[in-house]
């Protein structure tokens, strides 16, 4: 808006208000008799005169300044406006709003453990919850050199300490470096603790701080779930069977590998051994029918390669070609076809 003349009224307001900015700065303006403030929702204004505070205003709406504002000044509640005299003053508009600012680990972050001389390399991210808190502490840190701060800003802060505090509380609170996410909720706690007190000197309040996730190295990664895996299989051979239908299942063969090569020897040499398995079972099935056959006296094997069984009750006496009670031609029957005798 700015200045319409020595004579004219101005409206001091926060002009091109975007969400992310902390607080922003009216200044090298003067202050006309008639002028206007307008303070929207979710907005304090603060006037300070020579850099000093004059006043806080936190209630929302259209204000007149030579009636409603200046008189509630300490420094300029006897100010007069002339026709041409006017008062140059800097109004700082705060937003109040609570902010979500997304975090994350600039670089990997060295976590000693047993094995690793250089420590396990970990990376985090989340977000934290922020807003002000103190208005003198603002502009006394922040305002008094800046005409506006951006939630960019903020996270700029915020991240120049967080390896430090991820390092202490880790350490401090996480049992194992493989179940850090388990441990998420102490960590983070510890954290925004720890946050708040350091913002809090430029007027910020940390309200809340989240660890969204944990990430190691590709390496490391692949090792766990390789590890899982196999815990869930319950057992090797279980597992080579499950790691056989992967392989199958992504076309691997295109070209063999070491470790592919050897996951299908093993499968081989665990098919043959199930194939002897079973026909190991199977002749000790027959060895145990032979010898219950011998013991009863019904039966003997003929052959243990066709497992052909003959019935020992049956006789083996061939059948005369003529009949001994009639004399008629037998023709190899069993009974006589003229007297009916039986010939075996």
């Amino acid at each position: 808006m700015g200045i319409f003349g020595g004579q004219l009224s101005n409206v001091v307001e926060w002009e091109e208000y975007r969400d992310d900015i902390i607080f922003w700065k009216w200044d090298n303006k003067e202050i006309k008799k008639g002028s206007k403030l307008i303070i929207r929702q979710g907005q304090d204004a603060i006037f300070m005169y020579n850099g000093k505070v004059e006043g806080i205003f936190t209630d929302e709406g259209r204000f007149d300044m030579e009636t409603q504002i200046i008189p509630f000044l300490s420094t300029l509640a006897g100010f007069r406006f002339g026709f041409n005299s006017g008062v140059r003053a800097e109004v700082l508009f705060i937003n109040t709003k609570e902010f979500t600012i997304n975090w994350g680990t600039k670089n990997a972050i060295n976590i000693p453990a047993q094995g690793l001389p250089g420590g396990m390399p970990i990376r985090a991210f989340g977000n934290f919850n922020c807003k002000v808190t103190d208005h003198s502490a603002l502009i006394d840190k922040i305002a008094g050199v800046k005409k506006q701060f951006s939630v960019d800003d903020i996270r700029e802060r915020v991240v120049a300490v967080l390896n430090q505090l991820l390092m202490k509380w880790i350490m401090k609170r996480g049992r194992d470096m493989f179940h850090l996410q388990a441990d998420a909720y102490e960590i983070s706690k510890g954290i925004m603790e720890d946050l708040d007190m350091e913002m809090c000197k430029i007027g910020i309040g940390i309200t809340g701080f989240a660890i969204e996730s944990f990430s190691y190295p590709d390496e490391i990664q692949k090792m766990a779930e390789k590890a899982a895996s196999q815990s869930m299989m319950g057992d090797m051979g279980k597992y080579t069977q499950f790691a056989m239908a992967d392989s199958m299942g992504k076309g691997q063969g295109n070209g063999s590998t070491i470790a592919g090569d050897m996951m299908n020897m093993q499968m081989g040499m665990m098919m043959g051994q199930q194939m002897m398995n079973q026909m190991n079972q199977v002749f000790a099935e027959l060895d145990k029918v032979q010898q219950d056959l011998q013991e009863n006296g019904t039966g003997t094997w003929k052959s243990s390669s066709t497992t052909t069984y003959h019935n020992s009750t049956q006789s083996d006496q061939e059948i005369p070609n003529f009949c001994p009670n009639c004399g008629a031609k037998t023709s190899g029957a069993n009974f006589c076809s003229n007297c009916g005798t039986k010939l075996n």
